[in-house]
């Protein structure tokens, strides 16, 4: 894997940590980086950025040369010891696919501009629209004051490698609401956006979830489990280490499938998932439907902590509310069951609103280096954050939950 360093260094004495920092660039962390130390890294609810599924992505060929994700992540080390203190995942981009904070409008306007946008620099995971950790900080760095110096030496090596690179910028993508502010702290430009997730209000199970619906929502959920019952399908919900060849090559099909669908690029290499198999089953879990012991439809998610993630989910046939039923209402089960705080079921969909998830705030910070570019993006981001918040305002009070007024009313729904 290729490895080098930026040449930047610097002393952590200003946040207390008292040791000089080391930073590296590296084209791949298998090899480069002990997955314990990586891992050490990524805090107790994000699977994403665990050195299994970012290594899995690139020992799978889903990403690399070729991909349009070239990987560059940044390591921070003690100079006197060696160990890891910070990282961030990191990659170099000639287009803007597979990211889901969507700048096409950004890159046309430099094109017409006679501004040249690609390459630039990507701080995210490939493929994957969900909140996480970007500016990754030892625990134990955290807690002796000095996550300022850590975070400091990562954003100076990634401006050095967009240089080195002549990249236009730097973008952190779907970052923790702190790092955001971290980051526009520093200057960078902050963006708002939402997606739509189902928060645990303690329920003790689905039927106390649903009973806090109204009448209306409450009876169209249960129809639509009715009706994915109704196929007579074997529905499970499996650990990644409970699953079979054939279901995780089921999975993969299953994904196809839906990409062909929607006249998709198909991301992810089949790989991937025979990597996934092998380094992080203990975060997989896979919602199928048998018929017979043949898998014909599917959704794969992963789990940290008290998080679940919905991602991949296809079918062989269609058959009305499965989907629902495997993306949604089985996992909201699970979820209640398991303690999960936190269920994301992935990027954009409306109709999530009514089974339950509402909109919620998601955070990028960027770094444009044309002057005049990153005013005019600085001009939009306003507007656009503005337009960000009626609109979740907007969905909210279209939610299917009572309202304070209708709590107190008997329930006569059945």
């Amino acid at each position: 894997m290729a490895h080098d360093q930026t040449g930047e260094s610097g002393s952590a004495a200003e946040g207390g940590h008292g040791t000089d920092l080391v930073i590296e660039v590296v084209g791949g962390l298998d090899g480069t980086v002990e997955p314990a130390a990586w891992d050490a890294l990524t805090g107790d609810d994000n699977p994403f950025v665990e050195h299994g599924f970012l290594a899995g992505l690139e020992a799978s060929g889903s990403v690399g040369a070729g991909t349009g994700w070239v990987p560059r992540h940044l390591l921070v080390r003690e100079a006197d010891g060696g160990r890891l203190v910070g990282a961030s995942p990191l990659y170099l981009k000639d287009d803007s696919y597979g990211e889901y904070i969507f700048d096409w409008g950004w890159a046309n306007a430099a094109h017409r501009a006679g501004i040249s946008y690609y390459p630039k620099l990507v701080s995210a995971v490939p493929f994957t629209p969900a909140t996480g950790p970007r500016l990754m900080v030892h625990p134990d760095v955290e807690a002796d004051g000095a996550r300022a110096e850590v975070v400091g030496a990562l954003v100076g090596g990634a401006l050095a490698v967009a240089e080195r690179e002549r990249a236009s910028g730097i973008h952190w993508l779907f970052c923790t609401e702190r790092e955001a502010g971290e980051l526009a702290g520093r200057g960078l430009l902050r963006r708002l956006t939402h997606q739509y997730h189902w928060d645990n209000a303690g329920y003790a199970s689905f039927d106390d979830f649903t009973a806090a619906m109204t009448s209306k929502r409450r009876k169209e959920v249960r129809r639509e489990r009715a009706r994915a019952q109704s196929h007579g399908l074997d529905i499970r919900l499996l650990r990644g280490d409970e699953l079979s060849r054939e279901d995780w090559d089921a999975l993969y099909g299953f994904y196809r499938n839906t990409i062909a669908e929607r006249g998709a690029i198909p991301y992810l290499k089949r790989g991937f998932y025979r990597e996934i198999a092998r380094r992080v089953p203990e975060r997989v879990r896979a919602v199928i439907a048998y018929e017979g012991d043949r898998p014909v439809a599917g959704t794969l998610n992963f789990m940290k902590g008290d998080r679940l993630f919905g991602r991949y989910w296809g079918a062989v046939d269609a058959w009305d509310a499965l989907h629902f039923e495997c993306c949604y209402y089985r996992l909201i089960d699970y979820a209640i069951a398991e303690g999960v705080t936190r269920f994301e079921a992935g990027a954009q969909g409306q109709h999530k609103i009514a089974r339950g998830f509402l909109p919620s705030a998601t955070h990028s910070a960027h770094f444009l280096a044309h002057p005049g570019l990153r005013d005019a993006v600085a001009r939009h981001l306003d507007y656009e954050a503005d337009a960000i918040r009626a609109e979740m305002a907007m969905l909210a009070d279209h939610g299917p939950f009572k309202s304070a007024s209708d709590a107190d009313l008997p329930d006569r729904s059945g």
